[in-house]
């Protein structure tokens, strides 16, 4: 059997692992959209007579 090889050293993961020990995990984080997507309809610009009488 060979041995294996040493992992390649990572600043970033170095010093991600020590924030950790220090701080913490962070919580996990869901993002959620503001706006629902509307699908088809946002493709579209909206008609002036929509503007208007929305405006009203």
């Amino acid at each position: 059997m060979t041995k294996r090889k040493p992992a390649k050293f990572s600043a970033t993961k170095a010093v991600k692992a020590n924030a950790r020990e220090r701080v913490g995990q962070p919580k996990p984080v869901r993002v959620v959209e503001e706006k629902p997507k509307t699908g088809r309809q946002a493709k579209y610009k909206r008609k002036l007579e929509q503007i208007l009488q929305t405006e009203e």
